[in-house]
């Protein structure tokens, strides 16, 4: 297994913490006769000679030893090697250099693809279920790869390897559309009787992928029998127990996948390859989510977020069948239900009966206490707040007035509006004693200035300048918690005329541009304010942000804020999109000079769908005026798809940006009458 090892000079090769001197310890490793020296060799790979999917000249050089490992019989888990040798070979996305050592490994894998021919009947069935997809990538010609994977379809009964065989056909047909058409009818095979449900599943994911038209007519019925005839088996043969644990990374990783992965893939690949079908997705999650088993429901509370992260769906029904499961006495269960309705805000309003009967019956769902940390608001208490159900205020009083109070409680306020005004005494007099010069400070200021702030509670001025003037120097994150005491004061508007001192000392600062515009909110008059933002605009060797933020206030003085047209104009003509947006929007708001730069508007939306927020903000304020774009506000409310669906760092939290910029398109078009 190990000739040669020592005479390569591994001090001289590189991974991703540096020398590879460990290489072959942890490739011995791989082959001890102890589970968890094997089980830390394996995370030693992942962790440094294949980090995050990286490649190295360590990680070539391993290629033949792995190789090697991978045929002994002698040598336990050799599926774990298989499935490492088989990510080396994934060449996507690497880059520079990188990219050569990956085409190099990649060769080397494919030199060696006749060791996978032999695994691919190995007498592991884990081994051979890792095996399948190797075959694919590494073997050739394809009429060989081809004829191999019918023959082990033929001869195949284990289930799950079945099932990997399954998901190397639709590879294959990605990978050689030239051969495709007998790798789709051994597709279409499968995925009628007599073969069993599990099978037939797989067949039908990867037919959706690759040849949707052979899909059966009556399809989401279809494989909602199949499931259930699935979860039948499972239930009456038992499903596999978990092998012992060990403490380790690649252990830890094991036991946070599902506890039916395998069903779980299932039907995320169904679910992907059904892409925009989201009809049939919809009407696929109701059907699992009414599953008499557990775990095709936890299954299905998971594929519905990436549902509604990407599609913007009218999805009552599974969300109401995803707050049903908040009873549920399978933990994992009620874990992912709580998961996803949090980040479904106003659209988790169909789940709010239960969540609120939940919150009202069980109190220690209330406050969630980590094993580490302070305790933050419970889960399904935060995502009754963010359907914006007014049965929420009562419960949060409670919880005010209970002995433990969650700093972060005061983020669920603003989803409440006017139904959280009777808490506004409790925030008020937490934020006056919410200590100056403590290392907690903005963790506990920032969440109650967010609710007093959304609240409008003009009796928490006192509160608000204490904090601004008290802090001391060098306190942790004073800077941010400064701001989010000026935006406060500017949202008071007159009534916080006492500040007025603090924010005229601040227009030297770095929060120069949030007091300017909290100057200008208190007092109406721009004289003071304009040249303050003036100065941060054209600041060219300033923080980009900064620039774009007094950007953004200019636009809302209006004329009064003339004097910063010049600069405005420069740079909606030059720089980041984001700040080109901006500064466009804000010379249309103050001069009314929309043509020349709707082609930088126009361009802005298509090519950074962060700035639509933005432009659309700026129409809706325009009103009549804004009617040369509100072509693009009707498209987007036509579009099925969330605006960032796709979108590098896209994320949960996005689904409530996308609604909040279609509440902002319906409004500016209703504003004209065409609503």
């Amino acid at each position: 297994m190990f000739r040669g090892i020592d005479e390569v000079d591994w001090a001289s090769l590189r991974h991703a913490d540096g020398s590879a001197e460990d290489v072959p310890g942890l490739l011995r490793g791989l082959a001890s006769a102890d589970p968890v020296e094997r089980e830390s060799a394996l995370d030693g790979m992942y962790g440094a000679v294949h980090h995050q999917g990286g490649v190295y000249d360590a990680t070539l050089a391993c290629v033949p030893f792995l190789l090697a490992l991978a045929v002994r019989e002698e040598v336990r888990d050799r599926a774990g090697v298989v499935e490492l040798l088989v990510s080396i070979g994934d060449i996507a996305g690497h880059e520079g250099a990188a990219e050569d050592i990956a085409a190099r490994s990649l060769a080397a894998l494919h030199a060696g693809a006749d060791v996978f021919v032999r695994l691919a009947g190995d007498a592991d069935a884990e081994v051979r279920r890792a095996a399948a997809g190797a075959l694919v990538r590494f073997l050739g010609p394809p009429d060989r790869v081809l004829a191999l994977l019918r023959e082990r379809i033929t001869v195949e009964r284990d289930d799950r390897v079945l099932l990997a065989l399954a998901v190397s056909l639709g590879l294959f047909v990605e990978r050689h559309r030239g051969h495709a058409s007998e790798a789709v009818d051994l597709l279409a095979e499968l995925s009628g009787p007599p073969y069993g449900p599990g099978l037939r599943l797989a067949a039908l994911g990867q037919l959706a992928g690759c040849a949707p038209e052979l899909l059966p007519a009556n399809l989401v019925p279809a494989v909602v029998r199949l499931l259930r005839d699935r979860s039948g088996e499972h239930t009456r043969t038992g499903r596999a127990g978990d092998r012992p644990g060990t403490d380790t990374l690649a252990d830890r990783l094991r036991r946070l996948r599902p506890s039916d992965e395998e069903g779980s893939q299932l039907m995320r690949t169904l679910h992907s390859a059904l892409g925009s079908r989201v009809t049939d997705r919809v009407a696929l999650l109701c059907g699992q989510l009414t599953s008499p088993d557990p775990l095709d429901r936890c299954n299905a509370v998971w594929m519905s977020a990436g549902l509604f992260r990407e599609w913007r769906t009218s999805g009552a029904e599974p969300v109401g069948l995803i707050g049903a499961q908040l009873g549920a006495d399978e933990g994992r269960l009620h874990d992912a239900a709580v998961a996803v309705l949090v980040e479904l805000f106003e659209l988790a309003a169909p789940a709010a009966d239960h969540l609120h009967a939940l919150v009202t019956c069980r109190p220690e769902f209330r406050v969630r206490h980590g094993e580490r940390g302070a305790p933050t608001l419970g889960g399904p208490l935060k995502a009754l707040a963010g359907t914006g159900d007014p049965r929420a205020t009562p419960v949060l009083a409670e919880v005010l007035a209970g002995p433990v109070v969650p700093d972060d409680l005061g983020y669920a306020i603003p989803h409440l509006g006017p139904a959280a005004l009777p808490l506004a005494p409790a925030l008020r007099r937490r934020l006056a004693r919410v200590p100056l010069d403590g290392p907690g400070t903005y963790d506990r200021a920032a969440p109650l200035l967010s609710a007093l702030t959304a609240l409008g509670d003009a009796e928490s001025i006192p509160a608000v300048v204490r904090l601004l003037r008290g802090m001391p120097d060098g306190l942790r994150l004073r800077d941010a918690a400064t701001r989010a005491a000026v935006r406060a004061l500017g949202a008071f508007g007159g009534a916080a005329y006492e500040a007025i001192p603090d924010l005229r000392g601040l227009l030297e600062t770095d929060h120069a541009v949030a007091a300017a515009e909290a100057l200008w909110s208190i007092t109406g008059g721009s004289d003071a304010v304009v040249p303050v933002l003036l100065r941060e605009l054209t600041d060219t060797g300033g923080d980009r942000r900064r620039r774009a933020a007094a950007a953004d206030a200019l636009a809302r003085l209006g004329p009064a804020a003339r004097p910063a047209l010049p600069g405005l104009r420069r740079m909606a003509g030059s720089g980041a999109v984001r700040e080109r947006a901006t500064a466009a929007c804000a010379v249309w708001r103050i001069a009314g000079e929309p043509e020349q730069f709707l082609p930088v508007l126009r361009s802005a939306w298509a090519e950074d769908p962060r700035t639509r927020t933005t432009v659309a903000g700026c129409v809706a304020a325009l009103g009549p005026a804004g009617a040369p774009l509100h072509d693009l506000l009707r498209a987007e409310l036509a579009s099925p798809r969330r605006h960032r669906a796709g979108a590098r760092g896209y994320g949960s939290h996005d689904i409530h940006e996308d609604e909040g910029l279609l509440r902002v398109c319906r409004g500016a078009l209703a504003g004209v009458g065409h609503g």
